[in-house]
């Protein structure tokens, strides 16, 4: 079965891929809520499918369109031991404050969950570079 939600009508495409934040105060009192806030937060996902309904988006300010998504493989770190195809991590900010890191974003960036399983699909073979000493290898996760 698709996972649907809304989307405003300049993203509602296919292909169009997003990493889904978690509902704002104002969907609280949405009454398309229980359609567009089923997602997991922190999770990256494409839009498979744009359905021809469309719902009014207070948060967006505009019509949004009902599309299908799937969860899409997102760059993460992880520690080099647990970096293994076919696994499942629990991955998530890490609390660095070393802004200059080349893997601050997918280590410790804002748009990843607190914590969150993913399954790996793949893994680079040179070890991620870590600022405060960690062993770490990027990998592709679900």
């Amino acid at each position: 079965m698709a996972e649907i939600t809304l989307l405003a009508v300049a993203e509602a495409r296919e292909g169009f891929e997003f990493v889904y934040q978690g509902g704002a105060p104002i969907c609280r009192t949405c009454p398309f809520r229980h359609a567009c806030l089923t997602l997991d937060p922190g999770r990256k996902y494409a839009v498979t499918r744009v359905r021809p309904v469309t719902h009014p988006c207070a948060l967006q300010e505009t019509d949004a369109h009902v599309v299908e998504v799937k969860p899409v493989a997102r760059t993460l770190v992880v520690d080099a031991r647990s970096a293994v195809v076919g696994s499942s991590v629990e991955g998530g900010r890490f609390p660095c404050r070393r802004l200059d890191c080349p893997n601050w974003t997918v280590c410790a960036g804002p748009s990843l969950p607190a914590k969150q399983r993913f399954r790996i699909e793949r893994v680079e073979d040179a070890p991620a570079e870590c600022l405060i000493g960690r062993t770490l290898k990027r990998v592709e996760a679900v």
